[in-house]
């Protein structure tokens, strides 16, 4: 099974002004496995991007590895505030 948090590390941790405020917690609901993403609060526009054209590739990217399971891959970008 590939390592989704480690792709996910790599690929935003060059994007980001903050590196050491990166958290990404795993969630396993009944129907999905989701990366949330805890980032500075001057760091989520960097990782969305315009218009989120960087969270789509992102995403993109993620969602083309396939699972061990049948749950889908979800990734969700939140705050430290909340």
């Amino acid at each position: 099974m590939p390592n989704i948090e480690t792709l996910l590390t790599t690929i935003i941790q060059p994007l980001i002004k903050y590196p050491d405020d990166l958290k990404i917690e795993i969630e396993e609901t009944d129907d999905f496995i989701e990366y949330h993403l805890f980032l500075n609060p001057e760091d989520i526009g960097r990782v969305i991007g315009r218009k989120g054209r960087v969270i789509r590739s992102i995403r993109t990217i993620v969602y083309s590895i396939r699972n061990a399971s049948d749950k889908r891959t979800k990734i969700v970008v939140n705050n430290e505030d909340e």
